[in-house]
């Protein structure tokens, strides 16, 4: 009876396939024998040099082909970026054909099956079941069909829980990593830590290549109701000083980490956990052995950066290709045969532009059922709306349509209070302006467009705040603004998301009225608080609606994780909004958002 290569990944990663060190897990797998033309190879001289590549993609968040579900179009942006990895794969096998299949390895950094309406179907609506049961995930189907060699968990693997993911895990003909996600009680790796490849050399010894994946200390924090008590996450610099010796001990000639982490050291949960979310920079300096790094998470654009190991003086060069297949990274690295092993001699990096190549029609016509489900579900009609709204000014005014967000979460909050002696409490809400593009038309509004106010997998939590806390948590919010002088020229594209801050780390709070004067320093900036038109007591009690990437310590905003919890769901916070849609059928913005917040210079509101 044949092998299956699934099965045969799986078992590797259960049993460590014979070559994990005691205590660990792994996988091991051969390429095909790769054709030498380097120097010394012919007339029975073995080779004295060689070189491999090492493809990347991360954060791919769902998108196997460039469509955008929320505008039921094609993709596209201000930069005419394309998406998908029907994309993705023509570049691959662009890359390969250079250096030669059977000496290029396709790995990714993580955040594959989140992101969106068509990894969600696979999730909520028809969700995956496992290898040959049940549909099968577009992505796995994807992925699968391109022989990627191993991917990295993310943390949006976590989002739809364990279960979910570990069928995932099985419909995948290649390992994810995770060195650093354990379980809970035993600590002993709950996914494979590394893979080993080795690379064949016509004439030569083989070349082995050691993959480690690293994710993120984060996925405590974000997901804890989805994993605490079953899985821990380490650091990654501690995690990578245990796997990286040990992939030397095997004989690795190569050590590659896929990461899904950034490279400035930065977090954005506090003290929640003692791990940086962003740590591959550190693990690039403070972890010898490593001779690469593909780079993910902060969903940026990094060709090559360059970090010297501290303890050997090495040039570790990592990469990162921006997000949802935009980009491919490609490593190149050179090797010399001395002293009876293969030793690296040049590593480089660059990426490449998806915009430049058609999809493959192949991958294209592989997912082609599963994306027309979507389709349809997507664009069936929920209800109406009076007026149209938009996203595009939501970061610097009050707008209708982040009223809305808030009205649907308080009016969740209170309908689950009643009765209860939390109920007299007056009840805020929290919500971010999630997408610029975001929109309700007038007329009728379907699904798509109700989904694409909230686009990430939240669930609602309720918590107590004082009115003290509340004036705290806005001055942390108010931060995300540029401090500008009361005479300065105004550009509004220039006057948010100070420090790098984000869009969705910025929140607007209803059942509260403020200012927010962006002439005075950060944490000085909310006057004129008030709640039914009185100055808000600071010893007042009140019930905030949080999504529970906030309420975890998410964006690391004061007070909320430790704050008293008094109700919290399970349903995505996208669902509980389309529902009060269909409950109520018409959306009308005249009866909601009573409540005002303005941005104001030195007290002059900043807009009429």
């Amino acid at each position: 009876m044949p092998l299956n290569r699934r099965d045969f990944i799986n078992r590797s990663a259960a049993t460590g396939a014979g070559v994990a060190l005691a205590g660990t897990a792994g996988a091991v797998a051969a390429a095909g024998p790769a054709q030498a033309a380097e120097q010394g190879h012919g007339h029975g001289h073995a080779p004295k040099t060689f070189s491999l590549r090492v493809l990347g993609t991360t954060d791919l968040h769902g998108h196997a082909l460039n469509w955008d579900y929320f505008t039921d179009a094609e993709y596209d942006d201000a930069a005419h970026n394309d998406v998908g990895l029907a994309k993705v794969a023509t570049l691959v096998e662009q890359a390969r054909a250079e250096k030669g299949h059977d000496r290029t390895l396709l790995i990714d950094a993580g955040d594959i099956i989140q992101g969106t309406q068509l990894s969600y179907y696979y999730a909520r609506v028809e969700p995956i079941t496992g290898a040959r049961r049940g549909p099968q995930h577009p992505m796995a189907l994807a992925m699968n069909h391109m022989k990627y060699d191993a991917a990295a968990l993310g943390n949006h693997e976590f989002n739809y829980g364990i279960p979910l993911l570990r069928a995932f895990q099985e419909q995948c003909d290649f390992p994810l990593l995770a060195a650093n996600a354990v379980d809970a009680k035993t600590l002993k790796p709950a996914f494979p830590p590394y893979l080993v490849k080795e690379i064949k050399v016509h004439g030569g010894r083989p070349v082995k290549v050691g993959i480690l994946g690293l994710t993120n200390p984060g996925i405590a924090v974000w997901d804890k109701a989805n994993v605490q008590g079953k899985m821990a996450f380490p650091g990654l610099v501690e995690q990578a000083k245990i796997y990286v010796p040990k992939l030397r001990a095997l004989g690795c000639d190569v050590v590659i980490c896929t990461d899904h982490s950034g490279l400035d050291g930065s977090t954005s949960y506090g003290d929640a956990v003692p791990y940086p979310e962003n740590a591959s920079s550190m693990v690039a300096a403070q972890v010898p052995g490593i001779d690469a790094i593909l780079v993910g998470h902060t969903h940026v654009e990094r060709p090559q950066t360059l970090v010297v190991n501290e303890q050997t003086g090495k040039t570790v060069v990592l990469s990162e290709p921006l997000y949802w297949g935009m980009r491919l990274s490609v490593f190149d690295i050179d090797l010399a045969f001395e002293r009876g092993r293969w030793h690296v001699t040049s590593v480089t990096a660059e990426v490449r532009n998806a915009n430049t190549v058609a999809e493959d029609p192949q991958v294209a016509k592989l997912v082609r059922d599963e994306h027309q489900k979507v389709v349809d579900y997507v664009n069936q009609v929920v209800g109406t709306c009076t007026v149209a709204m938009s996203a595009a000014e939501s970061t610097y005014k009050d707008t209708p349509i982040i009223d809305f967000l808030n009205l649907v979460q308080s009016d969740t909050v209170k309908a689950a209070l009643a009765g209860t002696s939390y109920a007299s409490l007056p009840v805020l809400s929290e919500a971010s302006p999630f997408s610029r593009t975001a929109a309700i038309p007038a007329g009728q509004v379907s699904l798509r467009d109700v989904a694409g106010l909230y686009v990430y997998e939240n669930t609602l939590d309720a918590k107590i705040l004082t009115g003290a806390q509340v004036k705290d948590y806005l001055e942390w919010s108010a931060a995300y603004y540029v401090q500008t002088a009361a005479d300065a020229p105004v550009d509004v594209t220039k006057i948010t998301n100070a420090n790098n801050t984000p869009d969705y780390s910025y929140d607007v709070l209803s059942g509260v009225s403020y200012d927010i004067d962006i002439a005075q320093p950060a944490g000085s900036r909310i006057s004129n608080l008030t709640h039914d038109g009185a100055p808000v007591d600071p010893a007042a009690q009140f019930v905030l609606a949080v999504n529970n990437y906030r309420s975890s310590g998410g964006s690391n905003y004061p007070h909320v994780a430790t704050a008293q919890s008094v109700w919290s769901n399970s349903d995505e916070i996208r669902n509980t909004i389309i529902a009060w849609v269909q409950a109520h059928g018409t959306i009308d913005p005249s009866t909601f958002g009573g409540d005002q917040w303005r941005l104001t210079r030195g007290g002059v509101p900043l807009f009429s």
